[in-house]
C-alpha cells in the first residue's frame, strides 16, 4: 500500500438501531466476515473492530450492539456499550435504516452522539426506502452536518461504499497507523472462534434462543497433525434453561451437528489450520442477569 503524504488514522465508532446493516457494512468495507451478521435484531453485543487500510490512511471501524430502549438488564448493557464507544471514537458512523421511519431509538442516538459525524442511510436497495425522510431526520437533529456527509448506500449490495470510506478519511485525524497494513480485526483468538460458531448457530435457533445463549471456548490447542498441524478446539453453547438443551441439539443431535458442520466451515476459511470442533450444550442458569458474566461477555 503506497502511503499518502498526510497518512490519516482514527477510529470511527459504527452505531445505529438494531437491524439497521451495520455489520453487514462492515464485513463490506473490511472484505472479509468480521463481525455476526444475522436477521436477528441485537446481534452483536461488544464493540467489535474492524480495520480497513487504504493508500490514504487506515480507519478502525468499530461495530457496536444496536441502541434498543429497554429496562432489561442485558439490553442496557448493550446500549451503554454502544453510547461510550461513540464518546472514546474519533468520529462517528450513524447508520441508519432507509426503509423505517426514525423513532425513539434514533432520538436517544441524536442526542447522545456529538463526535464528527458521516451518515450512511442503508438499505437503498429495498422499494420501501425513503432516502429523503431520514435525511430530513439528519439535518433536524444534526443542523451543522454537511449535506456531503448524508450518503445513500446498500451495504448487502456494496453501493456507496466509496464515497462513505472518502466521507470517513475527510474527517480522521492525521497520525500513524494502529495496526500493521494486513490486519482486518484485532479480535483474540477464543473471542473469534465463540463469535464464529454463535453466528452459526443462530439460523438453526427459534423464538428466544438467539438471545438466550452464548458461546464459550473452554479449551484449544495445537496439535500435529499426520500431514499438518491441526487447531482443535473444545466449545460450549450455553443456554438459560435445561429446557432449551434440546432445542440446541436437536433431535438425534441433527441440530447441533449442523452448528458444527457450519462453524467449521467458516473456522476453516479463516485459520490457517485445519480445525477440529468438538461442540456441546449446557447450562448457565439466568446467565443475562449475571453480573459476572455480563462483565466478562460485553467488557471485551
Amino acid at each position: 500500500m503506497k502511503k499518502a503524504a498526510f497518512f490519516k488514522a482514527g477510529f470511527a465508532a459504527v452505531v445505529g438501531r438494531p437491524s439497521t446493516g451495520k455489520s453487514t457494512l462492515i464485513n463490506a468495507i473490511c472484505g472479509q466476515n468480521v463481525a455476526v451478521v444475522s436477521p436477528v435484531p441485537q446481534t452483536t453485543r461488544n464493540a467489535i473492530r474492524g480495520i480497513v487500510n487504504r493508500e490514504q490512511g487506515q480507519l478502525v471501524l468499530v461495530d457496536t450492539p444496536g441502541v434498543h430502549l429497554s429496562e432489561r438488564k442485558f439490553n442496557r448493557r448493550l446500549s451503554e456499550t454502544a453510547f461510550r464507544t461513540a464518546s472514546e471514537s474519533d468520529m462517528i458512523l450513524y447508520v441508519l435504516d432507509a426503509s423505517r421511519a426514525p423513532g425513539p431509538e434514533e432520538e436517544a442516538i441524536a442526542e447522545r452522539c456529538q463526535a464528527p459525524l458521516v451518515a450512511a442511510v442503508n438499505k437503498m436497495d429495498l422499494p420501501s426506502a425513503d432516502f429523503d425522510r431520514a435525511a430530513a431526520f439528519l439535518t433536524a437533529r444534526f443542523p451543522a452536518l454537511d449535506a456531503n456527509r448524508i450518503i445513500p448506500i446498500s451495504a448487502k449490495n456494496n453501493r456507496g461504499m466509496d464515497q462513505l470510506l472518502a466521507a470517513l478519511f475527510d474527517l480522521a485525524p492525521e497520525g500513524e497507523p494502529f495496526y500493521p497494513e494486513d490486519y482486518y480485526t484485532d479480535q483474540e483468538m477464543d473471542f473469534r472462534i465463540a463469535e464464529i460458531i454463535r453466528g452459526a448457530a443462530l439460523p438453526f435457533l427459534r423464538q428466544e434462543l438467539p438471545h438466550a445463549v452464548y458461546v464459550e471456548v473452554a479449551d484449544r490447542e495445537l496439535r500435529n497433525g499426520v500431514e499438518t498441524q491441526r487447531l482443535w478446539v473444545r466449545a460450549f453453547i450455553i443456554c438459560e434453561r435445561e429446557s432449551q438443551k434440546g432445542m440446541i441439539v436437536g433431535k438425534d443431535g441433527k441440530i447441533i451437528k449442523a452448528i458444527g458442520k457450519a462453524s467449521r466451515k467458516e473456522l476453516n476459511r479463516i485459520f490457517d489450520w485445519k480445525v477440529d470442533l468438538d461442540l456441546r450444550v449446557k447450562t448457565g442458569k439466568d446467565w443475562r442477569h449475571n453480573d459476572v458474566i455480563l462483565r466478562k461477555l460485553l467488557d471485551r
